[in-house]
């Protein structure tokens, strides 16, 4: 039997499908979460881990929201001239 295989309860001796590792994004997204925790627990404790002023966090959910939304506009396929919107038909 190989390393990465397990064995069926039902039947010990017939192997089932080896068990893949944990992907690159799922581990990145445990530590992010974990990271999200421990600061939400720090803000809740009164301290304040990332250093941010009320102005400065609604200039980045502006630049943001503007990013986003140049970035939908820019992906859809919006026909603006006679000719495109002809193609269309």
């Amino acid at each position: 039997m190989t390393e990465n295989t397990t064995t069926s309860p039902e039947n010990p001796e017939k192997p089932e499908k080896p068990i893949r590792s944990v992907s690159k994004g799922a581990w990145f997204r445990v530590v992010f979460l974990v990271l999200a925790l421990v600061n939400q627990v720090l803000v809740m404790q009164g301290k304040s881990p990332i250093p941010v002023s009320s102005e400065e966090l609604e200039q980045l959910y502006t630049i943001t929201l503007t990013i986003v939304a140049s970035i939908i506009a820019w992906w859809k396929d919006n026909d603006w001239t006679k000719k495109a919107r002809q193609r269309i038909k």
